[in-house]
């Protein structure tokens, strides 16, 4: 095994040259050989959780605690969130575990009061008719048999996308080294409840759910499958053919996520509007060089003309480098500078930089740079949010 902690130093370990290689095409962590043969350098390459790669399970514990983490996570864009409330860790310490148990315990209650039941559309050649014929297929498969025929009707089952969800998620997790007995045994009783509800198709989308009164006991549960079945959308993505079971979430996606979408719930009382990953600018006046601020913020002028009244961009650095934080501040020049904005904002997980105001020379620009403290309780971090919020307010006033 190849433990790790989120922004530490590299350790060694001796691997095979083929195990190197299987680390380096997955990219999960960063690799350089040691000082002898068959000695390796490893260390985070901003992703936590454990997976097995090649062979080797690779555990990378983050530095945010976990609670915390599971609460920033509540606020991912390709994931639709849950609230602090709703999502127990147990006593886990590391995230593969910590996530088993909070979707076990979700899954469970929302299984509570029965199985979801709902209307499936189901399309097959029948002995009999039932719902309705599709002719066209009738005529184009069958032509000039009376039987069978082929028919679409609606069945109220309990194969339906909720269940498919809660099912294959409950699935994947059991695979899964690592995780507590209790866990397991809650897990179980989850597969066993979902009888009767088809598996997923390997290679196939997700099915899509849409949130409503009737499944919103579902909801939590939902989207901690989404999550543990979406590896992909914070997972490796990279078209390596590098075998990689388990869950690895990128840290640094997981806290621009959080930044912005809160802090656009914490814009709500004030007037404009806020866009997240706003794609319609560009550096040059032939729009050869994009850019995607994480954040804009627009105010209606008194001329009824929509600008842009400030522009946030979120950092979340596990390595600094060599030159610190000065690729950021120019990335948030360009920004103002193209926006038209005397303001922009950078925000920083605490401990990867200090507050401070940075005055661009002969522009007049300002750049803030703000820290949040991710060890604070939920309500105390949403509170610096806020505060964050009035701060870019004023700024830009």
């Amino acid at each position: 095994m190849i433990p790790l902690v989120e922004g530490g130093p590299p350790r060694e370990f001796e691997l095979t040259a083929e195990q190197a290689a299987a680390l380096v095409a997955a990219g999960a962590v960063r690799i350089a050989p040691g000082p002898r043969a068959g000695l390796w350098r490893i260390r985070d390459n901003g992703y936590v959780g454990a997976a097995t790669i090649g062979g080797i399970e690779v555990r990378i514990t983050p530095k945010t605690p976990i609670d915390r983490l599971l609460f920033l996570l509540g606020y991912s864009r390709s994931v639709r969130g849950w609230r602090q409330e709703e999502v127990d860790a147990g006593e886990h310490q590391e995230l593969l575990p910590a996530l088993a148990h909070a979707f076990a315990r979700a899954a469970h209650r929302a299984l509570g009061q029965g199985v979801l039941q709902g209307y499936l559309e189901i399309e097959e050649a029948s002995q009999v008719v039932r719902g309705r014929m599709r002719e066209a297929d009738q005529i184009r498969r069958r032509y000039g048999l009376p039987l069978p025929v082929e028919v679409r009707y609606d069945e109220f089952t309990v194969d339906i996308a909720e269940n498919r969800l809660l099912l294959a998620a409950t699935a994947r997790l059991l695979r899964l080294p690592g995780l507590a007995a209790p866990t397991r045994k809650m897990l179980r009783h989850v597969l066993a409840r979902l009888a009767g509800v088809s598996a997923l198709v390997p290679g196939m989308p997700l099915p899509v759910w849409h949130a409503s009164r009737l499944n919103a006991r579902y909801h939590t549960a939902l989207r901690l499958a989404e999550l543990v079945l979406r590896g992909r959308s914070y997972e490796l993505d990279n078209g390596t053919a590098a075998r990689v079971d388990g869950l690895l979430i990128e840290v640094w996606r997981v806290f621009e996520d959080f930044v912005t979408v809160a802090l656009s719930e914490a814009f709500r009382p004030y007037e404009g509007r806020t866009d997240l990953q706003d794609r319609r600018h560009h550096l040059d006046h032939g729009k050869r060089v994009p850019l995607r601020p994480d954040l804009v913020r627009y105010t209606i002028d008194p001329d009824g003309v929509e600008r842009p009244a400030a522009v946030v961009d979120a950092k979340y650095k596990v390595s600094t480098g060599p030159d610190g934080h000065n690729g950021d501040l120019y990335q948030m020049l360009a920004y103002c500078t193209v926006l038209g904005l005397r303001s922009g904002h950078l925000v920083y997980a605490k401990g990867d930089v200090e507050p401070y105001l940075h005055v661009v020379r002969r522009a007049g620009i300002e750049i803030t740079q703000h820290a949040l403290d991710l060890t604070l309780p939920p309500t105390e971090l949403l509170a610096t949010v806020e505060g964050l919020a009035g701060s870019v307010i004023r700024y830009g006033a």
